[in-house]
């Protein structure tokens, strides 16, 4: 059955035909850029209290003590006073030593819960913190130019980066340029990654350039590890293997607000749409059903892919597919290059959502 056929009417088990990914076409104006910069639904309600740290690894519950202490130590007024300051007053003077906290880990140890457990302990209002990935602060930029950038969350208490990724030389720059300046302004930084910040150029395009810039940027963070295996692999069961595209069709029009396409064309119209709107081409999705997986063709593809992954995650919203398993999206050589950790945590992620799906199907 095809995605045609699917769409053809002879479903008499819901009135009404799944919603489309490929028929969104968001716009998203830069005031709602700044509004969702705070921890995605997912992480609403978690504390460093509901954070359970593996008993065999110390580092977890080391990283728990130390960003609660962290949290404490930025009540009270703003580093460099309100972010505002008189003509006759000076500058008040940098922060010595690190500005921030790097949280470093494999896949699943629970970096993204540690980091949002640390933006709502953090005692200031919730406009004078933000959150966000990597990819959304340099789409932030974009959308507001750098200078406006630094004016608007130069007089934040806190600033979370998750996923902190450099993808190409200009974002490196970029946000080194940025958090340079908003540490000036005393604004606090926190930021996960999979790789240490003196690490992160390796295996990229020009490593020196990397280094050179990530070195300078290091210096701002003190690296926290945190070891352990993945938690959505921890005790639980394989993700299960794909349906039919029968099956994935009738849950998609059996349940409510679900989208159904196939998944050649929805890699096609991600490539028409910026990724800075995915978060709103998955507003008010119940359910995510796609037929004919297959392995992606290309590296651009697979990134702009990782991206959906991680809104997907975030909205906790459940995917049904039909075609090759997840753990088979991306090529060895994919998984052997300098994106390696994006795609193995959008594996680990959409395999995680996969085994939410299993429910839509009937027995």
């Amino acid at each position: 059955m095809s995605s045609s056929t699917a769409a053809s009417g002879h479903h008499p088990i819901a009135e009404v035909a799944p919603l489309s990914l490929c028929a969104r076409e968001p716009r998203v104006p830069a005031d709602r850029l700044v509004a969702e910069m705070v921890p995605p639904p997912r992480f609403d309600a978690v504390r460093f209290d509901t954070y359970i740290p593996d008993p065999n690894q110390p580092s977890q519950t080391e990283a728990v003590g130390v960003l609660s202490g962290f949290a404490a130590g930025l009540g009270g007024a703003h580093a460099s006073g309100s972010g505002k300051r008189r003509w006759f007053q000076k500058k008040a003077a940098a922060p010595r030593g690190p500005r921030g906290i790097y949280l470093d880990g494999g896949y699943g140890v629970g970096k993204t819960h540690l980091l949002a457990s640390l933006w709502h302990a953090t005692p200031a209002a919730p406009e004078q913190k933000a959150f966000g990935t990597f990819v959304e602060l340099t789409n932030l930029v974009g959308a507001l130019g750098f200078q406006q950038t630094v004016r608007t969350l130069g007089g934040h208490r806190l600033l979370c980066i998750d996923e902190f990724e450099l993808d190409d030389p200009g974002d490196t720059v970029l946000v080194s340029s940025l958090l340079s300046k908003l540490v000036g302004e005393g604004v606090a930084l926190a930021a996960t990654s999979n790789t240490l910040p003196g690490k992160l150029g390796e295996g990229r395009f020009a490593a020196a350039d990397f280094m050179r810039e990530i070195q300078g940027l290091s210096s701002h963070f003190k690296a926290l590890r945190i070891d352990g295996e993945d938690y959505r692999h921890r005790g639980l069961p394989e993700a299960p293997a794909p349906y039919s595209e029968e099956q994935v069709t009738k849950a998609a029009y059996a349940t409510d607000r679900a989208s159904l396409d196939d998944f050649p064309h929805l890699l096609e119209h991600l490539s028409k749409v910026h990724p800075s709107r995915y978060g709103a081409l998955t507003d008010g999705l119940g359910a995510v059903c796609l037929t004919d997986v297959t392995p992606v063709p290309d590296q651009s593809t697979a990134l702009r892919l990782v991206v959906l992954a991680d809104r997907l995650y975030d909205r906790e919203v459940p995917v049904l597919a039909s075609g090759v398993p997840f753990d088979r999206l991306f090529s060895e050589d994919m998984l052997n290059g300098g994106y390696r950790k994006k795609y193995f945590r959008a594996i680990s992620r959409l395999t995680a959502l996969a085994r939410d799906a299993k429910g839509l199907v009937g027995e």
